[in-house]
């Protein structure tokens, strides 16, 4: 952005520039508002043309007026033309005619201002008085060795002007052949700064008011004012004032673009800066396409890589024996195996044989063990029997011998009374006893009828509890399950414990910390979905607990989450884990699934995306092999009719039953969904009512079951009451009875007569010897039994115990069976496997062969194409991976590049844009800051020149002004005060040289106009102009002083030859001498009806 300062330097320098010659000496610019700055080349031209002033130009017709026409100015219709001389001019006439009308046109024609003529303040005055325009033609000399614009304008330049009369005014400058060649008023200045005309220089035209004025004028500033302007220090002094002003604005202006810079430095850089990334986004298109190349040969090199680990891998596989190593290994166990199962199936068969045989043995002496069991107690019952007698006998002989011995030692009349006694006590005892029987009979049926009481009493107790505890096991179950719910609504995984989301948030830590080789998978509950939820009872009872366990990869993986769920479960509480190797497939179940048209296996039933959730419930419960039949009636059918279903191990139906081909199993409690049900709101819903109906239910059977336990307290109270009652009442009627029995006895022994008895007595010895034999024969039969039986049991423990042995043997035989069988089955299996394993490997191998042919096709496409893009290889390090990271990244950078960028040519522009105004304007100021130091310079320079030249001038001028005044023999002297600008002139008359009175006023006013003519006379020897024009010089000069200074102004102008003079006056001009360089203008009287002047 352009300043004040900058625009007053431009145009100074624009109106130098629009001279094409050189500076004329004493030639300065006009003031139109526009200072020009000298070049200090100029400034020295033109002082060394000031100091030199009064030498001649070697060109006598550059710039002088060849002629002038008037039309329609002021009061005359048309003047001219008038063709001047090219030396002295005089304009001769009387007043009216138009002499001072030629001066103003002149000055106006020649560009100058109304105010300059001082003959009005506008241009349309000028116009004559009812017509429309004037028109002013003036035909300048451009002859010579410096003419203008020569080969434009010709010999001559004609200015012609047309004002209007509402002061419009308009230029046309022709050539010498009348065409025009310009109509700017800027072409006309150059004419005039060209040639050195200025018409606004009293020097060059002095009019009649000027002259008046300075006649009349009292003021020295006025004077010396004159004298700066005739000499045109006035107007240099204005210039160098000027050019002070202008460059202190321009020293602001230039600190203040200084800022501006800085500003356009800013955008300088950060234009640069974008045109450098725009730069570097070349460098990284470029490096994009180098890393292109470099994709394609480490494709190149990654493809042959893997071909030649392809060839390697397919050798390894082919010298790889292992898989039929094993295979053979394989089958030399499974004949092992089952040569070991043949011999322990034929012993079990030898077993089998002994064991029936010991078998029948066993059984034939059990028979004989019962038969002699039997006759040993047949004779026990002979035995004892014989020798209960034994006893009796003897017994019977101790009272005989007793009642004999009391007998013959007692009185017959003491017998008498006790006797009668005796009977009494035996009567009254008798009724005493009917009535304890009677009273007993009636105990024992109480306490029968209590007991029976109680015993029920004890069942519906022991009922009401079992039922009870089933209550409150129930209720206990259905409580967890409502907490386990309440969990699960914020974390599904609390339904298969409450430290289940704790334990997976662990594993997952520690997968993180890289503790596990492959995460474990689990709870198995939470990995699957069942696609009818109205099956989940009879899923989950399938499942079991295998809903809680988890998969691991291998027993290290298992070790440590054995590890962490140590932390959370205790031993008997923790999953269940199984470890099988993760894989990404399915088992291939062909042949081995059941397949029904009317029921869904287990695994059809189940929605499991992770393989190694479906292989592990394959392997550890073969879901693929157990259907799910909704109705109990159906499930029987299908399972245990004349065919199930191939490859159907069991079944489950919706109620949770277990379903096998010769057998069924119902829970013995309820089962409840817990790992796989739905909504846990319902769920919740649902276990809240079954809750409130157990807890009432509970309540009841408690209220009961108290009434029950205290109606039973209070049975055995009163059954022990009566027991008790009982047992006194029992041993009184034992009491009863001894007291009878005594009695009788000692009444028997009474009655009977000694010697009966003394012959019973006998008797019984004989009776006692006879039964002592009886007892020993039986005694002796019954050891002779008991050793037979003993032989026998003996016999029968030794079978048994060869039964026992051979048994242990048989299990033994059969659980190695079993293994055997297991083991054939395993080795069978994985037999299969290893066949399978083999047949992959082959097939593997053949697979490999292929993909090699393939990759070394693909190896070749790309390697061909990889030539395109580079024909000679590249060696790259990195992988394609790594390539296409920095690739992706790289499009990336440069599409945000290229997105915050723009345009490529918008941005290069805006920087060569940006660059140029910061070079241009740092230049600029660069160069102002080295023009103002100059100036600076320059103008201190100028200053001193200035203050010399001002002090030249005003010396000759002196000079002048005395020698003219010597010539009309006065003393005149001129006095100049530059610090003060004042000038003072004085003027002695002839006479009065001693006179101290030396001012003008005092002179006649001939006198002051000599005076006056002395002045200009003065000041053109100092200056110089291609014309000089004076108007009424003599006005006031009386015929004397008029002929002096006549001779003085043709003199001058004989020394001054190559100048044009025109000199006004309307007085008779007969008195001047006759030459060729004087041309006269008589002008004609105006007509009488044209206006006074």
């Amino acid at each position: 952005m352009q300043g004040n300062g900058f625009g007053h330097l431009s145009a100074m320098n624009k109106r130098k520039s629009g001279v094409h010659n050189a500076v004329k000496p004493s030639k300065t610019p006009r003031t139109d508002g526009k200072t020009h700055v000298l070049e200090e080349e100029d400034v020295d031209e033109e002082d060394g043309a000031l100091q030199d002033h009064l030498s001649a130009s070697n060109v006598g017709d550059i710039g002088v007026i060849e002629s002038i026409t008037l039309r329609n100015f002021m009061s005359h219709h048309l003047l001219g033309p008038l063709k001047f001389g090219a030396n002295v001019n005089f304009i001769v006439g009387n007043n009216g005619t138009g002499k001072s009308a030629i001066l103003t046109a002149l000055i106006v024609g020649l560009g100058g201002k109304a105010t300059t003529t001082n003959r009005g303040t506008s241009l349309k005055g000028f116009v004559k008085y009812g017509e429309t325009s004037t028109d002013i033609k003036v035909k300048l000399k451009n002859r010579g060795n410096d003419p203008y614009k020569g080969d434009v304008y010709g010999d001559s330049i004609c200015i012609e002007h047309r004002i209007t009369s509402d002061g419009c005014r308009t230029c046309k400058i022709k050539n010498k052949a009348g065409h025009v060649v310009s109509t700017k008023k800027e072409e006309l200045t150059a004419i005039l700064d060209h040639f050195g005309i200025q018409v606004d220089n009293p020097v060059s035209v002095l009019n009649q008011e000027m002259s008046k004025q300075f006649l009349h004028s009292k003021s020295e500033a006025d004077k010396y004012r004159f004298f700066m302007k005739a000499t045109l220090l006035e107007q240099m002094k204005r210039d160098y004032i000027h050019i002070k002003q202008t460059k202190a604005v321009t020293r602001d202006q230039v600190e203040r673009q200084e800022e501006c810079l800085r500003d356009l430095r800013q955008l300088f850089l950060q234009r640069k800066e974008r045109y450098e990334r725009m730069s570097s986004l070349d460098d990284m298109r470029q490096t994009l396409e180098d890393l292109k190349k470099k994709m394609a040969w480490s494709l190149v090199r990654e493809k042959e890589s893997q071909v030649e680990q392809l060839k390697e891998q397919i050798e390894k596989e082919d010298a790889d024996c292992k898989h039929e190593e094993k295979l053979q290994l394989c089958q030399n166990k499974v004949a092992v195996a089952e040569k070991k199962l043949q011999d322990s199936q034929k012993h079990l068969c030898t077993l089998r044989e002994e064991q029936e045989h010991l078998t029948e043995e066993s059984r034939k002496m059990k028979e004989e063990i019962k038969v002699k069991t039997k006759a040993q107690k047949s004779q026990e019952v002979v035995y004892f029997r014989a020798e209960n007698k034994l006893k009796q006998l003897k017994k019977e002989q101790c009272l005989l011998q007793e009642r004999i011995h009391k007998i013959s030692h007692g009185s017959r009349n003491r017998q008498e009374a006790e006797h009668m006694q005796h009977l009494k006590k035996i009567s009254a005892l008798k009724n005493q006893l009917e009535k304890l029987e009677t009273e007993s009979r009636a105990l024992n049926q109480e306490i029968k009828d209590r007991q029976q009481a109680l015993h029920k009493g004890r069942e519906e107790y022991d009922k009401l509890s079992m039922e009870e505890k089933n209550i409150k096991a129930s209720l206990e179950s259905k409580s967890k399950r409502k907490k386990q719910l309440m969990a699960s609504r914020s974390n599904r995984l609390r339904r298969f414990g409450d430290h289940m989301p704790e334990l997976m948030e662990s594993i997952n830590k520690a997968f993180a910390q890289g503790r596990f080789k492959k995460k474990p998978v689990g709870p198995i509950g939470a990995c699957i979905s069942l696609k009818d939820p109205t099956l989940t009872l009879a899923v989950e009872c399938c499942l079991g607990f295998f809903l809680k366990s988890f998969c691991c990869d291998n027993y290290k993986d298992e070790k440590v989450l054995q590890g962490l769920m140590s932390q959370y479960f205790y031993k008997g509480n923790r999953p269940q884990i199984m470890v099988c190797p993760f894989t990404d497939h399915v088992y291939n179940l062909q042949g081995r699934g059941v397949h029904h048209p009317e029921f869904p296996s287990v695994l059809d039933c189940l929605n499991i995306e992770n393989p190694v959730i479906a292989n592990c419930l394959i392997d550890m419960r073969s879901i693929e092999s157990i259907l799910v039949i909704r109705e109990k009636a159906r499930a029987r059918k299908v399972m245990q009719g004349s065919r199930p279903p191939k490859n159907c191990r069991e079944a489950f139906t919706a109620d949770g039953d277990q379903v096998f081909t010769n057998r069924y199993y119902t829970p013995e409690h309820e089962v409840l969904v817990k790992y796989l049900g739905g909504d846990p709101e319902a769920e919740i819903s649902l276990v809240n009512g079954e809750l409130e109906n157990i807890q009432a239910q509970l309540l009841r059977f408690q209220l009961h079951s108290c009434s029950v336990k205290e109606d039973i307290q209070l049975m055995e109270e009163k059954l022990r009451s009566v027991i008790m009652a009982c047992k006194k009442n029992q041993e009184s009627i034992n009491k009863v009875k001894a007291s009878i029995t005594e009695l009788e006895n000692i009444e028997e022994a009474q009655d009977e007569d000694i010697s009966s008895l003394e012959e019973e007595a006998q008797e019984n010895e004989q009776k006692i010897e006879l039964e002592k034999r009886i007892v020993k024969e039986a005694e002796d039969e019954l050891r002779k039994h008991e050793k037979g039986l003993l032989a026998v049991n003996q016999k029968f423990k030794d079978v048994k115990c060869k039964m026992e042995k051979l048994s242990d043997e048989m299990e033994q035989l059969k659980e190695e069976q079993v293994k055997a069988e297991t083991v054939c089955n395993k080795l069978d299996q994985t037999m299969k496997t290893l066949e399978k394993k083999l047949k992959d490997h082959q097939n593997n191998i053949q697979s490999m062969k292929e993909d090699l042919s393939l990759q070394e096709e693909d190896l070749r496409d790309c390697e061909a194409k990889a030539r395109e893009l580079c024909p000679e290889r590249q060696q790259v390090d990195q992988s394609p991976r790594s390539i296409d990271v920095e690739i992706t990244r790289l499009r990336q950078k440069i599409k945000t590049q290229e997105n915050s960028h723009g345009d490529k040519e918008q941005i290069i522009r805006e920087y060569a844009e940006a660059h140029s105004n910061y070079k241009s304007k740092s230049s600029q100021l660069r160069d102002l800051r080295k023009f103002i130091d100059r100036l600076d310079n320059i103008m201190i320079d100028r200053q001193d020149r200035y203050k010399t030249l001002r002090k030249s001038l005003s010396v000759r001028c002196k000079l002048y002004f005395n020698n003219f005044m010597i010539q009309l023999h006065c003393c005149g002297s001129m006095m100049f005060d530059h610090n003060n600008e004042t000038l003072s002139i004085s003027v002695k008359p002839p006479g009065q040289e001693m006179n101290s009175v030396s001012d003008m006023r005092s002179l006649s006013g001939g006198e002051r106009s000599f005076s006056t003519v002395c002045f200009i006379l003065a000041l053109w020897e100092i200056t110089e102009s291609p014309f000089r024009c004076l108007d009424e010089f003599d006005v006031y000069m009386d015929m004397h002083n008029r002929s002096i200074s006549m001779n003085m102004l043709v003199a001058l102008s004989e020394r001054q030859h190559l100048r044009q003079f025109i000199f006004i006056t309307p007085q008779s001009i007969s008195q001047l001498p006759k030459s060729t360089n004087i041309t006269i203008h008589q002008l004609q009287d105006p007509e009488k009806d044209t206006e006074e002047e």
